[in-house]
C-alpha cells in the first residue's frame, strides 16, 4: 500500500511539473528548442511584375496580356521616371531587400521573366525595354502557343540535394575509356 501511495504521489508531481513547464502563451510546438518540424511547402507570393502582366489573375500570361505588356509594366513605375528598378518590380524580402536570396556564388539569381525584359542585364527595365516587352516576353514561350505559363516565366526551383547516386549511377562526364588511351597514370617501375 505504501508503494502505491508513493507511486501515485510521484505521478502527480510529474504531471504537475509537465503542466507548469510550458506557459499557456508560450511558443507553438514547432518553435521550440528541438529540430524544426516539417512544414508544408509554401509558395512565395507572385512577383509584382507577373501580377501586373497577368491581368485576369489566372496564372497564365495570354496573348492579349503579352500584347498589353508595355502598358501593364508602366503601372509598376512608382516614381514615374519611365523605368523600372528592382524595388519596383520585385517584392521585398523579409530581410528588407528586394529580389530572390543570393545563391551559393553570392549573386542573386534573376527570374526568367526579368531576364527576358531587361535586355541589357543592368537590373533596370528602361523605357526602350518596356516598349519592347511584348517581343521580349515571347522569347520565354517554350512551346510556341502564344502564352506564358508559370513553368515558362517562373524560375526553376533549386535542385534538391538527395542521397549520393547508387552504384551504377554515374554522373555525366567523359565517356568510358575505349582502350585506345592509357587509363590513369602509367604503372610504377
Amino acid at each position: 500500500m505504501r508503494k502505491s501511495v508513493l507511486l501515485t504521489a510521484a505521478a502527480l508531481i510529474v504531471a504537475a511539473l509537465n503542466v507548469t513547464a510550458q506557459p499557456a502563451d508560450g511558443p507553438p510546438p514547432d518553435q521550440g528548442d528541438g529540430p524544426p518540424q516539417h512544414r508544408p511547402h509554401h509558395r512565395p507570393p507572385p512577383l509584382p511584375i507577373v501580377t501586373v502582366l497577368d491581368a485576369n489573375g489566372d496564372g497564365t500570361i495570354d496573348a492579349d496580356e503579352i500584347a498589353n505588356a508595355p502598358a501593364a509594366l508602366k503601372k509598376l513605375d512608382k516614381n514615374g521616371d519611365g523605368q523600372l528598378t528592382i524595388d519596383e518590380y520585385m517584392p521585398p524580402r523579409p530581410d528588407g531587400t528586394n529580389g530572390p536570396p543570393p545563391g551559393p556564388d553570392g549573386k542573386r539569381p534573376v527570374p526568367p521573366i526579368v531576364a527576358a525584359l531587361d535586355l541589357n542585364g543592368d537590373g533596370i527595365i528602361d523605357a526602350s525595354e518596356i516598349a519592347a516587352a511584348s517581343t521580349s516576353l515571347l522569347k520565354l514561350d517554350k512551346n510556341g502557343d502564344g502564352k506564358l505559363t508559370p513553368d515558362e516565366y517562373r524560375p526553376m526551383p533549386p535542385r534538391r540535394r538527395g542521397p549520393p547516386p547508387e552504384d551504377g549511377d554515374q554522373p555525366p562526364g567523359p565517356p568510358p575509356d575505349d582502350g585506345s588511351k592509357p587509363a590513369g597514370p602509367p604503372p610504377r617501375q
